[in-house]
């Protein structure tokens, strides 16, 4: 690889920053049977841990695994449909012996998976195409307790489950399946803390007390800037000390930012030479260019009472008591119910994240770009 730096998925343990306390962790708990609650806010890596977990030795020879991004599922029939394509996708590779002991549970759905000229199954469906939902997942679930190997599965942004509208009872529909479904251990990873506490946390609810929570941390400085010089090293490049410091504080240690500003340095940084701290402006705006026009169009589809909010909460960089007078009449907003309601569709679009009282831009680049004087004004 040209740029150590990834910024798109799991590229291996080499590219991997620190962590191991987490793997170990999680690798040991989950081989031995425990269901596990992983959460964190988005962009500080649970999805690249769970991969890093998932090419253990340990966990590779003797599990099969499953990743589940539900993310964009907003209803069950979604679920149902993200989750059997994963499993066929993760399959399929392994011989036709391995995803047809698949396929043949599928009885409800066997018409729509085809095949293609060299007989390598195609899942066909598209989301919402599941016509019985209920009957699909009996039979994931079913496959799941009859696979000839242990199956590990991580189902993200697990706290999505809690939209579903079609499925008002999904949560003790799942825990039902998983709780009977002895041959299968599964991670739950998700990013909004409030919802996964609450799913996990509260007596009331099916879950509780059916899992062991992991609380991932961002990675500390001293590593980051361990797993930088040695980066920059192999590839014949020096890294001023400070420069990841600078980075780190200025993106509040969140990984993917990190990630990014650091590729574009080692980028911009030619062999046999430093990469200084006047670069790391540079490479800001570099980035900032590049998003300039998403960032536009973004900002333009945004309605103007929201648009109006999420300025002012970029400008605070972390924004609290926002239906306070002092805030309103500071960023000329209007009332505290239209502010109110502004707060509630941006969260709902996931431009903004709470954190207990503090309301914050998403996409750190973002605000940085909102912030920029050119853009005062949209």
């Amino acid at each position: 690889m040209d740029n150590p730096f990834v910024t798109k998925g799991y590229a291996g343990a080499q590219y991997f920053c620190d962590r191991v306390e987490e793997t170990k962790q999680l690798v040991e708990l989950t081989a031995n049977g425990n269901n596990m609650a992983l959460i964190s806010p988005r962009r500080v890596g649970k999805t690249d841990l769970i991969r890093h977990c998932f090419h253990q030795p340990e966990i590779q020879e003797h599990f099969y695994t499953f990743h589940i991004d539900i993310y964009a599922t907003n209803s069950l029939r979604d679920f149902v449909n993200v989750f059997g394509r994963a499993i066929l996708d993760e399959l399929r590779p392994k011989g036709r012996a391995v995803w047809e002991g698949f396929i043949n549970v599928l009885r409800s759905i066997r018409s729509e998976i085809t095949l293609d000229i060299n007989s390598i199954p195609t899942w066909s469906l598209g989301l919402g195409d599941i016509e019985n939902p209920a009957v699909t997942l009996d039979e994931i679930f079913q496959y799941l307790r009859e696979a000839d190997k242990p199956c590990l599965v991580a189902i993200d942004e697990f706290q999505q489950i809690t939209r579903y509208s079609d499925a008002p009872n999904v949560e003790a529909t799942l825990r039902t399946y998983i709780q009977r479904c002895i041959n299968a251990t599964f991670i739950f990873a998700g990013s909004k803390r409030h919802l996964m506490g609450e799913i996990f946390t509260s007596p009331s609810r099916p879950f509780y007390q059916s899992v062991l929570i992991m609380n991932l941390k961002p990675i500390p400085v001293e590593k980051y800037e361990e797993f930088a010089q040695m980066q920059f090293a192999k590839f014949g490049k020096a890294l001023e000390e400070g420069v990841v410091t600078n980075i780190y504080g200025r993106f509040d240690a969140v990984t993917s930012c990190i990630q990014r500003v650091l590729n574009v340095l080692f980028l911009k940084t030619q062999p046999n030479t430093r990469c200084t701290l006047d670069m790391v402006d540079a490479a800001i705006t570099y980035i900032l260019d590049m998003f300039s026009e998403t960032y536009a169009d973004l900002l333009d589809k945004i309605p103007e009472k929201q648009r109006e909010v999420f300025i002012a909460i970029a400008r605070e960089g972390k924004a609290q008591s926002i239906t306070s007078k002092n805030f309103i009449k500071k960023h000329h907003l209007q009332t505290v119910s239209v502010v109110t309601a502004a707060v509630r569709g941006l969260l709902d679009k996931d431009f903004i994240t709470q954190e207990k009282s503090t309301y914050m831009v998403y996409d750190p680049f973002f605000a940085l770009w909102l912030n920029r004087d050119d853009n005062h004004s949209r």
